[in-house]
């Protein structure tokens, strides 16, 4: 049986696990020929067999996305396919760094917002001129509620999905005339191996959940079925927006990192004094 989205090339980057996966698979269900892509490619051929082998139309490179020439490389495999290159999802993402920005380093700060921006904007860079190329399509950027509601001791990772926000608002109205339609979805706390240490912190899941109105975390399939809906026909008219999937969190205020960062950074830290005070 046919799909909607039958012949069509997506590109999922950070498609290894979590989000990225849960998209190509929702993807896939729809007739997609999906490429994911990532940094690990243990992670990625786990990734492939899971969602039913090279046979099931979905396919794996290896790419940072933080490496031009990378990028590039997997666009053009995502681009073989029989109707050419018609999504992409730029999910690559996150923050190894947590901590108050008086005791933030450079490097740590802007390894964030490369991964981030940087890898944001590279996916837009070369997926859209293949979009164009192929009549249109869609690129959905994955952003975060934090992009919105501050979340103290994450000043990196805040500003980097801002940032993935103001990127999709460009693309947008420089790609509406060729019928590119470009949007990005905020989660909020979404039940993933990269937050586990959330989930096992019982003060600091208290914090997220108790300004959730829906009060509990979200499913990774829950978030791939928005960026399916953005990605396809049902969302022809539906460009320049960043749609907030999060349970209600953003209606109120960001969580509490401080059980976190208090015993790493100390006090004074988090008050805004620097180390050397």
């Amino acid at each position: 049986m046919s799909g909607p989205l039958d012949g069509f090339g997506a590109l999922v980057t950070g498609g290894g696990s979590g989000i990225g996966l849960a998209t190509a698979r929702r993807l896939a269900a729809d007739g997609a020929v999906v490429t994911i892509c990532g940094r690990n490619k243990e992670r990625l051929d786990a990734a492939v067999d899971e969602l039913g082998g090279t046979g099931s139309g979905v396919r794996s490179v290896m790419a940072d996305v933080t490496v031009e020439d990378d990028v590039v490389a997997a666009v053009e495999a995502a681009s073989d396919a029989p109707g050419g290159l018609r999504i992409a999802v730029a999910n690559a993402g996150g923050s190894s760094h947590m901590g108050p920005l008086v005791s933030t380093g450079v490097a740590d700060f802007k390894a964030t917002v490369d991964v981030n921006i940087v890898g944001t904007f590279l996916t837009i860079k070369h997926a859209a001129p293949q979009l164009v190329r192929s009549g249109g399509g869609s690129i959905v950027a994955v952003s975060s509620i934090a992009a919105a509601v501050s979340h103290p001791y994450l000043g990196a990772y805040g500003v980097g999905k801002a940032g993935i926000d103001m990127l999709v608002k460009v693309a947008a109205d420089e790609l509406g005339r060729s019928n590119v339609r470009v949007n990005a979805v905020r989660p909020g706390l979404v039940d993933t191996e990269l937050v586990a240490g959330i989930f096992a912190t019982e003060e600091v899941l208290d914090s997220y959940l108790t300004q959730t109105p829906l009060a509990r975390a979200g499913q990774p399939d829950e978030i791939a079925e928005l960026i399916r809906f953005l990605a396809g026909p049902e969302s022809a008219w539906i460009t320049g927006q960043a749609i907030s999937i999060d349970g209600g969190h953003s209606l109120r205020r960001g969580p509490d990192y401080t059980p976190f960062a208090e015993p790493v950074y100390g006090a004074d830290a988090l008050r805004g004094l620097p180390p050397s005070d």
